[in-house]
Formats: structure tokens, C-alpha cells, sequence
């Protein structure tokens, strides 16, 4: 809802509609990959039990996971709604801020995607699976 509103709160009061780069798209994708490889690495830890990862890295991670989870949720849909909002825009740039917001989009939900993995790598094995 809030992505949608955007582009038309910053019409009806005269300013400047802001737009999606690229560099935003990148970000998202970057931040998504480290965490990804964060999750491989913590999983790799907590199953050798070597004693590579300490409980509070664990906790450190765990949190690391949920809140990149949340927020990848969030501007996955922000980006979800700027995308739909320029959607039958007569401007010359509304195809490429669609493209760029839905990419943008696809790379937020990569970024939940790998904050859950990070979360699940974090579990031991010993507790029960939650019901």
C-alpha cells in the first residue's frame, strides 16, 4: 500500500516522483547473496559442532536472519506496489521504473528468502520442530 501511494501523494502535491535505479536493485542483491552465504557458513558450523560458532554468534546470526526476513518482506511488497502504481503511467520512463521496481521486488524477496535460510541454519537438530 505504502509503495503504491508514492507516486501519487508526490503527483497531487507537485513534487518529484522518485524512481528506482539500479543501484538500489544491485544493493538488495548484494545484501542477499552476503546473507546467503552467512546461512551456508552457519550451516556448515552447527553441523560439523566443532566448536567454530560460539552460542552468541549463533543468537547474532539468528537475529540477523529475522530481521533481514522482515525487511525483505517489506520492500519486497514497497517495490511490489511502486511497480504497480506506474502500470498504465503515460510517461516516457514508467516502462523502465516498472522493470526496475519489479526486479527490485524479485531481489527483496531473495533477501527474505535468504534471511530464512539463515534462521533455519541457526537451528541445532536437537529441539523439536516447532508445531
Amino acid at each position: 500500500m505504502l509503495g503504491w501511494s508514492v507516486r501519487a501523494v508526490a503527483t497531487r502535491l507537485g513534487l518529484t516522483v522518485p524512481t528506482v535505479t539500479w543501484l538500489q536493485v544491485i544493493g538488495l542483491a548484494v545484501g542477499a547473496g552476503i546473507v546467503a552465504l552467512t546461512a551456508r557458513h552457519t550451516r556448515r558450523a552447527v553441523r560439523r559442532r566443532t566448536g567454530d560458532l560460539r552460542p552468541h554468534e549463533a543468537v547474532n546470526r539468528l537475529v540477523l536472519g529475522k530481521a533481514c526476513a522482515l525487511v525483505g518482506a517489506l520492500v519486497a511488497g514497497g517495490y511490489v506496489g511502486a511497480a504497480i502504481s506506474w502500470v498504465g503511467a503515460l510517461s516516457e520512463r514508467a516502462d523502465d521504473n516498472v522493470v526496475r521496481s519489479a526486479v527490485a521486488a524479485l531481489a527483496g524477496a531473495a533477501l527474505m528468502a535468504a534471511g530464512l535460510l539463515l534462521e533455519r541454519a541457526c537451528r541445532t537438530g536437537d529441539e523439536p520442530p516447532p508445531s
